[in-house]
């Protein structure tokens, strides 16, 4: 063995007889503290989710609720809404700067706040440079160095792509990082479509020993067509509420303008939202199929009644195709 080798080994030795001189932490004997209902909220990206999740952590703040909402979608919507169009420095981009610098992400470098709401955005890296998954990854780690699980709020509200499967952004449903998920959807394929795998990442971990549920749907840009109440009764979850599609609403959000406001026109919608998010349970959800939800919309909507016609060699070919002999040789029987 080399003089290095040794030398090593023997600095592993020293290390390990360090950390075993150190006195495990006491065990915990205060006062319990109250549970932090952590909720992951899941769309396609233009759904509306930031908006519904910008509007729903003010109203919270406004009833008196400890709110921290975390964006955790690489547009950085969640955070810009709440702050009227304002972007955050992310703790991606922040943690990057800081390492080179040699220094440590501080709390006031993410965190910030606006009437009660704190909020922090993840953040993600730009096109082609990396994998969003693992910067969500990389966030979470983050957060929890800087103490995460000591802050003690009423509600954490995780705003998520419901339309990026890699493994980042299942990240709440998959190790039990919330209590609920909560989906949201308008009266179209896609969307639902989207809200369907959802419910269906969180049956599959239920059945691998997880414990997250759907607590279930907010309907955004609500035309009264009613495919996706449909789709929420199908799937056995309740809508928690419905925002109508009027002018107004969308006027105010495309100007990055609060709506849930206490005695405002649409505070009423959102005092309703509140209540429903706080008190409803997770469920296990019955995903649909493909075509259960095609059977949600009329054929004219879809296409739902185009047969599927299987093809042949020789319509690949664009002409006749004849069989050929094989090359395999067969002997005669002698």
């Amino acid at each position: 063995m080399s003089i290095l080798e040794t030398r090593t080994l023997e600095d592993q030795a020293a290390a390990l007889r360090d950390e075993a001189s150190h006195e495990p932490d006491p065990v915990h004997t205060g006062e319990v503290t109250k549970e932090t209902q952590i909720i992951a909220i899941y769309g396609k990206g233009g759904s509306g989710k930031s908006f519904a999740l910008a509007n729903l952590s003010y109203m919270m703040a406004q009833q008196g609720k400890r709110v921290l909402l975390i964006g955790c979608d690489p547009k950085s919507d969640t955070t810009s809404l709440l702050f009227g169009g304002k972007a955050t420095p992310s703790i991606i981009e922040t943690s990057s700067k800081k390492k080179l610098a040699g220094e440590e992400v501080r709390i006031e470098d993410v965190c910030f706040q606006r009437d009660g709401v704190f909020a922090m955005e993840l953040g993600g890296p730009e096109v082609g440079r990396g994998c969003g998954g693992r910067g969500i990854i990389h966030g979470f780690e983050t957060l929890e160095k800087l103490g995460f699980h000591d802050w003690g709020f009423d509600y954490v509200l995780l705003d998520f792509l419901g339309d990026v499967v890699c493994g980042g952004f299942g990240l709440p449903i998959a190790r039990d990082m919330c209590q609920k998920v909560i989906v949201v959807g308008s009266n179209d394929l896609q969307s639902l479509y989207v809200a369907n795998n959802v419910c269906q990442a969180v049956e599959y971990f239920r059945k691998m020993g997880g414990n997250v549920g759907v607590a279930g749907m907010i309907v955004n840009k609500d035309d009264g067509t009613g495919e996706a109440h449909a789709f929420a009764e199908a799937v056995g979850i309740p809508v928690l509420t419905a925002i109508p599609a009027n002018e107004d609403i969308r006027r105010k959000s495309a100007n990055y303008q609060i709506i849930g406001i206490p005695g405002g026109e649409w505070g009423s919608l959102f005092e309703e939202l509140a209540e429903n998010v706080a008190t409803a349970p997770p469920l296990r959800p019955t995903p649909l199929d493909q075509d259960g939800l095609l059977g949600l919309f009329s054929s004219d909507v879809t296409g739902g009644n185009v047969q599927l016609v299987p093809a042949t060699q020789a319509d690949m070919r664009g002409g006749v195709f004849e069989t050929r002999e094989s090359l395999e040789v067969i002997y005669d029987e002698a």
